[in-house]
């Protein structure tokens, strides 16, 4: 008998197989599936008997050949058949006198200042003779060996060693021509010469050159612009530049805009303005003032111009782009949070002022400009109040993770959804920090949707004393969901190292856990700057043994009662 995964799920969950779903496709050479059914009886796939956990869960592992592959799935006289296309992950080299499919770059728009190198990209076949021809120009591109790096979370699976590549694409740069105004050069044509036959194919980006004279000028409209190291969202992310900060354009990428400090971003983010002359600015004096939780330095500068920050220990460095000193006094009075400011001008258009802190815990920071002055906004630590609750005076925020109909989560073996256990041992916490004397701020109190953004802006506004977002783990498609268990800690700045470590530590120690592991993660919930933002992942939904204790509601309460306490033991030790 052959039945649907409906009606398996209807029919009391007999057999009940969570993932992968029907028809999946991955680029992943295994994968594993996530199921349970009745203790008594055997569970087999593709003939083969797996193993299970006490309370017949599983999540054995199966390699993938390239193209479809069709697992059977039986239990008793219940049997569902799951198909699983793997997809080839790079390009194949192309069979004859061709390109490869989608191999010719730029392949979007692209712009460059007059004199810069540009690149081109192609993918043939070997022993080929292959060039671009660009304005009157041909440009050689020779064949290049290559080494292939992972993609960032193969190091959450630990095998993030990287490999031969099995394409060597076809490489070449050349200078843009010196123009004296902005020109279109086209679109370049690829020309491949084999076995004395030649083909010729156009490029898909139109290549021009920016006005040398001309400038354009990319101000933020952002609240705050997303900037990164390179021309897409695969690029790492770099200080966000504050609204109205202005930057000359001194290249393009599609949709992506090159500033002229080095960082890229979308065009969306920002208006184009011309202008004669770059954005520039002098400063002079510096001064700081008090206000409320928080010392505030004033940096006054002729137009708002790039910045960027960067954390140490015991240090925070502000770097001021397309900016000059003509400095020669600051007035910086005894701060509960500085000890002292030091400048320097390390490059002709770069100063660099770095503050030097009574406290290795750093707690929050903002950037802004009122008119043409940026304004850092350095937190103080949060008030002590002995006498009373541990926790008095303290304002922790709590993000449940996940939440609604469309997001999900991870789930488990048995269907139960990650966004539910997350809402469960939050509101636990939350009544463990409250017992305490803390403020606890909830980003979801009930099952309904909440997209990152809001989550973000909430910890943003309410400039909590810290922010823990709760979520439980699952591993992609070529993970060992049966080996892989254990409580896991991402940060990102700095100033949630501490908080990290201490509290990753705590948990492991005071539950008798596995550890996964302490990771700095671009995340979403980590990268708010306002207050040490950590994200926990308190256990692997999809490990069939872990999950039990993950649903358990006794070790629920001791890991709320546990977070809780960690908290109250690192705000005593950092204070």
């Amino acid at each position: 008998m052959i039945v649907t995964l409906t009606t398996i799920a209807m029919a009391a969950q007999s057999l009940f197989i969570a993932y992968p779903p029907p028809n999946h496709q991955t680029t992943s050479d295994r994968v594993f599936f996530l199921g349970t059914a009745p203790q008594n009886g055997d569970v087999l796939i593709n003939g083969k008997v797996i193993e299970r956990s006490a309370s017949g869960h599983f999540a054995p592992s199966f390699p993938l050949e390239i193209g479809e592959n069709i697992f059977t799935v039986k239990y008793q006289n219940q049997e569902v058949q799951i198909k699983v296309n793997r997809q080839l992950e790079k390009q194949e080299i192309p069979v004859g006198i061709a390109f490869a499919k989608n191999s010719l770059t730029p392949a979007v728009d692209t712009a460059k200042l007059p004199g810069e190198l540009i690149c081109f990209n192609a993918v043939a076949p070997p022993n080929a003779t292959v060039s671009v021809q660009l304005a009157g120009q041909i440009i050689p591109l020779q064949p290049r060996t290559l080494v292939d790096l992972p993609d960032n979370k193969a190091v959450l699976v630990g095998s993030n060693s990287p490999s031969q590549s099995t394409i060597m694409p076809y490489q070449g740069c050349a200078k843009t021509p010196i123009v004296k105004e902005g020109l279109n050069l086209g679109k370049p044509r690829f020309q491949l010469t084999l076995n004395g036959q030649r083909i010729s194919q156009e490029g898909m980006g139109n290549i021009s050159i920016l006005s040398p004279i001309e400038f354009e000028v990319a101000e933020v409209i952002a609240d705050t612009g997303t900037t990164r190291s390179g021309a897409s969202t695969d690029f790492s992310r770099l200080t966000p530049l504050p609204k109205g900060t202005k930057a000359s354009i001194i290249g393009r990428e599609g949709e992506w805009l090159q500033l002229d400090y080095g960082a890229w971003i979308k065009a969306s983010e920002v208006r184009i303005i011309k202008d004669s002359v770059p954005p520039k600015s002098i400063i002079r004096s510096v001064r700081s003032r008090q206000v409320s939780g928080a010392t505030e330095i004033l940096f006054p500068l002729q137009m708002p111009v790039p910045v960027a920050i960067k954390e140490g220990e015991k240090t925070l460095t502000l770097t001021l782009y397309n900016t000059t000193a003509q400095t020669d006094i600051i007035r910086f009075d005894d701060d509960p949070l500085i000890s002292r400011l030091d400048w320097e001008q390390i490059a002709p258009s770069q100063v660099q002022y770095t503050f030097n802190l009574k406290s290795p815990q750093q707690w929050g920071y903002k950037l802004r400009y009122e008119g043409t002055t940026l304004v850092l906004s350095l937190r103080h630590a949060p008030l002590e109040k002995r006498g009373e609750k541990p926790l008095s005076g303290m304002k922790i925020l709590l993000d449940p993770g996940h939440g609604g109909p469309e997001d999900k989560g991870g789930v488990s073996p048995t269907g139960y959804r990650e966004k539910t256990v997350t809402l469960i041992v939050s509101k636990l916490v939350r009544d463990e920090l409250i017992k305490r004397g803390a403020t606890v701020i909830m980003t979801r109190e009930e099952d309904v949707d909440l997209d990152l953004p809001p989550r973000v802006a909430m910890i943003q506004k309410e400039e909590p004393t810290i922010a823990l977002s709760i979520h439980y783990n699952a591993l992609p498609d070529h993970g060992d969901a049966i080996k892989t268990k254990g409580l896991g800690t991402f940060w990102y700045h700095p100033q949630a190292h501490s908080l990290a470590m201490f509290l990753h530590n705590y948990l492991v120690k005071t539950l008798n856990r596995p550890s996964y592991g302490v990771y700095w993660d671009n995340l979403a919930l980590t990268r708010p700057a306002v207050a040490p933002s950590v994200l926990l992942e308190l256990g692997f939904m999809i490990n069939p043994e872990e999950f039990e204790w993950i649903i358990n509601p006794q070790e629920q309460k001791k890991l709320a009662d546990a977070i809780a306490q960690g908290i109250t033991e690192w705000l005593n030790q950092v204070q």
